[in-house]
Formats: structure tokens, sequence, C-alpha cells
């Protein structure tokens, strides 16, 4: 827009990018002024003032030019992004459209609330750096909050201010290349002696329900005994053969199953049902015996009627109306395992084995194929303590070279 001050010209620009002023001072000399900062105690602007000389056309490309060199975005320092600290800019991110699983939501939610009342929370978003943060994970560590803990609270920030970035409220990010805490270390997987042992528990389970039902053959209690045995089986063995996540094998359906060939599709998420972590569906074979586990449990039962409203393999009851949900699962395994002998027993361990074996044997690809890792740095990342040593011919190399000195 241009307004006349006086006999002065004075001509503005303001967008994304930032925002200048051109004034003609006297003839052919002009003064632009640019927004470089922003002064937080003051509640204002910091300007820069340059002279140039020459026409109005060519003074206005030459203002443009230095407000994309040295000028700061408008949005950054206007009356809403200057006053935000980082407290309101993790609300706002959390309620902002993302793509998020309900778990994430969930784990989001938690973390923001917990650094509600954080100094760093007070902290004016345009005045934060990295040695804020720095000091930040300084202190979460020294007040002996957990390294899982620490490391949620940093990926949430970091990714809040990404998306503060991306949005325009400030220029740049200012935690871009900042190192974050270490990473909680992956949890140990079963031992194959440990899976066995489970294993060897539940056909034990389900050898003995199947003699209480011949003896009781019209009790209903027997025969929920045997369906839920036959389950929990089922359960700790495509558990172990495929690798699959908790809320994956919740939403199991027996047409996912062609021949020996597991298609992995949707999974739950905080009790809903949606698509994979990775929003990708996969593929894997299972062995035989578990292939053929799913097929006898769901047919078996079928013959015994009434037919079966729905396909899920694991279900509350042979009519299969309705799944069992993931903390469901987790329980049945958690008891399972408790009873078995094995210490501190979770289904996640189960996939952490798979991963493991194929890592241990150089089949990584195999191994993010079959775990649905959207690339297979993740996998590295997570399974890199299981990644063979072939560095034999190095080792001797070296030591040829030792000797010789």
């Amino acid at each position: 827009m241009t307004v006349r001050i006086g006999m002065m010209a004075e001509t503005r620009t303001r967008g994304r990018r930032g925002s200048g002023s051109l004034r003609e001072r006297s003839p052919g000399v002009w003064e632009i002024r640019v927004v470089v900062g922003f002064d937080s105690v003051r509640g204002r602007s910091v300007q820069r003032s340059f002279t140039v000389r020459g026409d109005q056309q060519l003074d206005a490309r030459r203002r443009d030019e230095l407000v994309a060199d040295v000028g700061v975005s408008k949005l950054t320092f206007s009356g809403d992004g200057a006053q935000l600290t980082v407290g309101d800019l993790l609300v706002r991110c959390l309620v902002a459209p993302h793509l998020w699983k309900r778990a994430t939501i969930v784990s989001h939610e938690s973390v923001v609330r917990a650094l509600g009342n954080d100094p760093l929370a007070r902290k004016r978003l345009v005045l934060l750096t990295p040695t804020d943060m720095s000091l930040a994970i300084r202190r979460w560590q020294g007040e002996g909050l957990s390294v899982p803990t620490v490391s949620g609270r940093w990926l949430v920030l970091r990714s809040a201010v990404s998306w503060a970035a991306a949005e325009g409220l400030f220029r740049s990010n200012p935690l871009t290349g900042m190192r974050g805490p270490p990473r909680p270390q992956p949890r140990r997987h079963h031992m194959l002696s440990e899976v066995r042992q489970i294993l060897a528990l539940t056909e034990a389970v389900a050898a003995n329900a199947s003699v209480a039902l011949i003896a009781h053959p019209g009790s209903q209690a027997c025969l929920k005994a045997m369906f839920s045995a036959e389950r929990d089986h089922l359960l700790v063995r495509l558990a172990a053969d495929s690798g699959a996540r908790r809320g994956e094998l919740a939403a199991l359906r027996l047409s996912d199953l062609h021949g020996r060939v597991l298609t992995i599709e949707r999974a739950l998420s905080q009790g809903q049902l949606g698509l994979t972590k990775s929003s990708r569906s996969r593929r894997l074979t299972l062995g035989a015996t578990t292939a053929e586990l799913i097929t006898d449990h769901f047919w078996s039962w079928a013959k015994r009627g009434p037919a079966p409203a729905e396909d899920w393999i694991f279900a509350a009851s042979p009519l299969r109306e309705t799944y069992l949900t993931a903390d469901a699962l987790t329980h049945r395994f958690r008891s399972l395992g408790r009873a078995a002998g094995v210490a501190n027993p979770s289904l996640h361990r189960l996939r952490h084995g798979v991963a493991t074996h194929l890592v241990d044997r150089g089949k990584l690809l195999k191994a993010q194929a079959r775990l649905g890792h959207r690339d297979a740095s993740t996998t590295l990342r997570h399974y890199s303590h299981a990644t063979p040593l072939d560095d034999n011919d190095v080792a001797d190399e070296l030591d040829a070279l030792l000797n010789g000195a």
C-alpha cells in the first residue's frame, strides 16, 4: 500500500517472508527499513535502516531483496507468535490436525500434561535455544527421571517445534541439528527356552481341558475352558512366529490368512480399529504348524455350532462376535508366562525375539519386512546389538601387523 506523509511517499510490504518499508528522504534518496528481530522485553520489533539511491521502482526491488536476505517473518514477530511460550506451543500443536494414531495422541497428551508446570514451558518461543533445551534435559536427568521419560519429553518438544517452523510461526527451527538425550534400550527378547516353556504350559492346559470336556461333554464351563486354552496356545505360537504387534494380533481375521501367507493390514490403537502403526499392510509367511493351528482352532469350533458371526481369530467366544482387546491379550500372555516360571513375561518381547533372531543371521531386510518397520534404519537402530560380527579378517590383519612390529 502507499501512504502519504506530508510530501513523502512511504511504501510498505508485508508477507510471509518478512516486512519492510520504503521512504523517500529526499529526491532520489530512499530509506529502507527491514524488521530483523523482536525485543521481547519491550514487546516490539527491531528494525534496521538502509539508504539507497535511485528511482522508486529500482529501490522497491532492492527493498524486496533486503527483506529476503535479512528480514524476519512477520508471523514470527506478530503479537501472537511473539508472545507464545513453549507451553502454549505444545498445547497448540496437540490440538492441531495430525495423522497420528490414537496411541500417539494419548502418549503426547501425557507428556504435555507433565511439561505444563516445567520451567521450560514458560520460556518464550522466540527466545528458545539449544542451550535452553540441553539445560532442561540435564535438569530432568538430575531429578532422576527415567531414560524413556526424558527421551519422550525431548521427542515431543522437538516434534512440536518442527511443526511450528513448518507452520511459519518462526522462520527457522532453533533445534535443528541438536543432539537429543539417549534413547531407551530395546526391551530384551524372550530366550527360545522361555518361549518353549510357555508353549509347553499352554499345551498341557489345553490337554487337561480336553480331558475335562470328554468327561463332561455338556458342561459350558468345560467348553469355555477348552476354547480359552486353545486360544492361549495359538496366541503364543502366532506372536512368536509372526513378530506382530499386540494391536495387530488383536485385529487379525481368518480371512487374512491364505494358505500360510498372513496379511496384516489393520491394528487396534487405544481401542480404536485402524491402520497399522506404519499405515502400511504387509504379507508374511507363517510356519506350517502355526497356520494349521489357526484354521483348526476356527473350524473345529465352527463345527460345534452355532455358526460364528465374525471371523476374528482372537475372540471372546466361539461365536467370534468381537475381538479381544490388545490389553486383554497382553494380560493373558503375562499370566501364562508367570505360570510357566518366566521372569518379566511380555508379549512384545516375542516380537523382539523374531527381530533379534533374523538380525543375528544378517537378515536385516527380512526383519524389517516381517516387523513392518517403515525403513531398515529403524530396524538397525533398535537391533544393532544383534548384528553379527564379521570382522575376523580385520582382527587377523591387525594382529599380524602388531606381531611383525
